[in-house]
């Protein structure tokens, strides 16, 4: 009998980390994604695994956003050895997602460590570092879309895609034990249906065991006629006032949607005179990682581009600037008015955005627009709650700047996306929400029984489920 138990996104958004275990497969994981939240170096160094590492046997990854991949330099670090299988559009980017968090962790630490040692305190060792990185790209076995491989001699495994951003995958693992086929199914993060660059995720039939994301079980998004309207006023109304725009993006995908909505409103002539900023080294390096993997994107979207430049989204927009330096970037803050700034990271948890809110948040005529879920305990979930002021680089700033949020941008289904999904597979599987705060799994476990008549279990940290 194979069962699944749950050590990360469990009742949580973040540190998705599932373990399979059968028989047929032995020991797989299921992604190995870091918390986010909080002080960077003591989430990375209050993270534990609650089983031992050399005991895995492979890992298969949905994609490369860190919350689902940022443990795996820990992992090898203490002693997993086997394959990590995962798209080849996702081990195209684990590099520059992995490289970056490893670099910012080390210098977070060496700037901790020098404090403690003017204070007297014991210093602390990095729990992982580069050399790490490299183990898990060298351990990296990628895979197309629709090809199945195996995993041991009773176990297949296909990766669909997910339509969330580049390479993201639905995994589904197929396992022949003695009772027969049992098929688990892995949502991952499932994107929404019509969003820009991303095709919609692919539908399958049948599953003994769903594992379902809920990251937006209570809620529908505004549709994207909407929330362009909406972009459209929130950037002309901060122009007419002199203001300038910050905009914390994640470096994979939603900078790529949100380049790709600016140029729209430039080529319509609906974009004021604005300055636009990549202020993101990663964004910059993601983004050309995109250019390649054009072809794997939407079909009407990549005809609108072509009609403009069809090897390039940062081409798209004409007027946009590649900050990619230190200085460059520093320079953005002689610009008083007129620049809008997109920067990570994405929940505001570090990265640029924080220096240009350390500029700019203390002034009315500035606007902060977020464009993607943010988790609780994050700068960006408390200013989304309306925080008054805030801490950064050891001072208080008032938080006057106006703050908007758009659903339109999320990579997220919404809560109709994800049962109509959920729908498709018949006959209907047990289904687990994964990936979510209790109240959305609360309203979308609801919705699942009164739609579809399927009771959905919310498994807690450490349980499992046997299927």
């Amino acid at each position: 009998m194979a069962t699944i138990t749950f050590y990360g996104a469990a009742q949580e958004v973040t540190g998705s980390c599932h373990l399979l275990e059968s028989p047929a497969c032995g020991r797989v994981l299921l992604d190995c994604g870091l918390h986010q939240g909080g002080d960077a170096v003591e989430r990375i160094h209050n993270e534990r695994f609650s089983f031992d590492p050399t005991s895995i046997d492979a890992v298969i990854l949905s994609h490369a956003h860190l919350d689902h991949c940022g443990m795996l330099p820990l992992l090898v670090h203490q002693g997993f050895r086997g394959h990590i299988h995962c798209t080849r559009a996702t081990a195209d980017l684990l590099p520059i997602m992995l490289k970056d968090a490893v670099g910012l962790y080390l210098r977070d630490l060496e700037r901790e460590n020098l404090r403690a040692e003017r204070r007297g305190r014991k210093t602390r060792e990095p729990v992982y570092d580069e050399a790490d990185v490299e183990k898990v790209l060298h351990q990296l076995k990628p895979s197309r879309y629709g090809k199945t491989f195996k995993i041991g001699n009773h176990c297949e495994v296909c990766l669909h895609d997910a339509g969330h951003i580049l390479g993201s995958a639905i995994v589904e693992v197929t396992l022949q034990e003695n009772r027969g086929a049992r098929t688990l199914v892995f949502s991952g993060d499932l994107g929404r249906s019509g969003s820009v660059l991303m095709n919609d995720p692919q539908q399958l039939e049948k599953a003994d065991l769903l594992l379902l994301e809920s990251t937006y079980g209570d809620r529908n998004h505004r549709c994207e006629d909407e929330s362009m309207e909406e972009l459209e006023t929130i950037l002309h109304e901060t122009w007419a006032q002199g203001g300038n725009v910050m905009i914390p993006a994640f470096a994979v995908g939603r900078t790529q949607e949100i380049l790709f909505h600016l140029g729209r409103l430039h080529h319509a002539g609906k974009l004021d005179a604005w300055q636009v900023f990549l202020d993101s080294p990663m964004a910059i390096e993601v983004t050309r990682t995109y250019d390649r993997w054009l072809e794997l994107m939407d079909g009407d979207d990549m005809r609108e581009l072509s009609d403009v430049n069809r090897d390039s989204l940062a081409d798209f927009l004409p007027r946009l600037q590649l900050t990619a330096d230190t200085e460059e970037s520093m320079a953005i803050n002689r610009i008083k008015s007129g620049a809008i700034i997109i920067a990570g990271s994405g929940m505001c948890t570090g990265g640029r955005i924080r220096h240009h809110f350390k500029q700019r948040i203390w002034d009315s005529r500035n606007t902060v627009i977020f464009v993607g879920f943010q988790a609780r305990g994050t700068l960006g979930r408390l200013l989304v709650d309306g925080m008054k002021t805030v801490k950064l680089f050891g001072e208080e700033y008032a938080v006057k700047a106006r703050m908007e949020t758009l659903g339109c941008f999320s990579a997220h289904a919404g809560q109709a996306e994800l049962l109509a999904w959920a729908a498709n597979f018949q006959p209907a599987p047990r289904i687990a929400l994964v990936h979510g705060e209790p109240k959305s799994q609360d309203v979308l476990a609801d919705k699942l029984w009164d739609e579809l008549q399927v009771r959905a279990a919310i498994p807690a940290q450490g349980e499992s489920i046997a299927f």
